[in-house]
């Protein structure tokens, strides 16, 4: 399986990258015609191409646009392949009720949306509420729904805060909580500090989670679970979310000192480097309230490898990194987490792989 799963994901990848939306359904359709199941087709073969558009858009062999477009490609051929399964009749009674949800302000919805797919494969009425749900509006919809589980999806580390937030939401109403995805953390270790239920690292992994069952969140336990991390007390996650703008504008402002070749930038550069800064302190922000160096320091390296992919050197980054330092010398613990992070990027030898859709339950 291993070698046609090769065949079929470098086939579909041509046709996604192409632009041929029928050539990229014939593919799975054809496989799935052959006997291949649908399930090794979504995480096999489809799950594959969407990763390798990212890493070509981060390599800056794909452009933004291109980028969108392969993934609204590969949506629909997913699409597609749920339409044949109704069209076929191949239903079964649901062994229970899920929602399946991004948090708040996470735009990745494909890999939730392979995890919806995965569960109705496996009998599980899903609703799948997909990108960015307002956690309002998902804890009205499951008081509407009583479900056994939600599943939360996070690709960017920046929305654990938030996802804190929707975990304790979602409990206090006694609805378990299912977490996964990269912004979760190598084995789910941002989902366990923030008192997920449970954690699984795929779509397999969630199916074998909720088949074993999950049990209620207690009232007591979610009170508990809800209270701030005790290393929030010295209040450096606050002041730096608070003073994000002011922290962009200023780092940009030096940045014409320490990187010259900012005076002669566009607008349309300077609106970009801006945005790149305000994602730095996004970061940084996060690794405070997480309290753990590796969400800032894995951010900068996959950073400069991006840049470097675009001709923009290191050195810029090592600069808007010191900027920073300045502004924010009153607060060690931010300061302690920026020099990991400029240690990082000095010391790394070659780009890192780069971050595709995984299991973004």
């Amino acid at each position: 399986m291993n070698r046609l799963a090769d065949r079929l994901t470098e086939q579909l990848w041509q046709a996604v990258v192409d632009g041929e939306e029928h050539r990229a359904v014939d593919v799975v359709h054809a496989a799935a015609a052959d006997g291949v199941d649908e399930e090794t087709l979504l995480l096999e073969v489809i799950a594959r191409v969407q990763e390798k558009i990212g890493v070509e858009w981060a390599a800056d062999r794909l452009t933004v646009a291109q980028e969108h477009a392969a993934t609204a490609i590969n949506e629909r051929v997913v699409a597609s392949l749920a339409d044949r399964r109704r069209a076929a009749g191949r239903t079964q009674a649901p062994r229970g009720r899920v929602t399946v949800s991004c948090i708040d302000g996470e735009w990745h919805a494909f890999p939730a949306r392979l995890v919806a797919e995965v569960l109705g494969l496996h009998g599980w009425r899903v609703d799948y509420l997909g990108a960015q749900t307002p956690t309002p509006h998902l804890v009205a919809h499951l008081h509407h729904t009583d479900p056994d589980a939600v599943l939360l999806s996070g690709s960017i580390a920046t929305h654990l805060p938030t996802a804190h937030a929707a975990v304790t939401a979602c409990q206090a109403i006694g609805v378990p909580v299912l977490a996964g995805g990269r912004a979760f953390g190598p084995g789910g270790r941002y989902a366990r500090a923030l008192g997920a239920d449970r954690w699984a690292p795929d779509a397999r992994g969630a199916v074998e989670v909720l088949a074993a069952g999950l049990a209620r969140p207690r009232p007591a336990a979610v009170r508990q679970g809800s209270e701030d991390p005790p290393h929030l007390v010295d209040q450096e996650y606050t002041m730096v979310v608070q003073s994000r703008p002011q922290l962009v504008k200023q780092t940009l402002v030096e940045l014409e000192t320490r990187f010259p070749a900012v005076r002669h930038y566009s607008d349309v550069q300077r609106e970009r480097t801006a945005e790149d800064l305000a994602h730095i302190v996004d970061y940084l922000a996060t690794a405070l309230y997480v309290d753990d160096p590796e969400v800032f320091t894995g951010f900068l390296e996959w950073t400069a490898g991006v840049l470097e992919a675009r001709h923009v050197p290191p050195h810029s980054l090592l600069a808007g990194l010191d900027a920073l330092t300045g502004q924010l010398r009153d607060f060690p613990r931010t300061v302690s987490l920026i020099e990991q992070g400029s240690a990082a990027v000095r010391g790394r030898p070659a780009p890192p792989p780069v971050p595709g859709p995984d299991f973004g339950v």
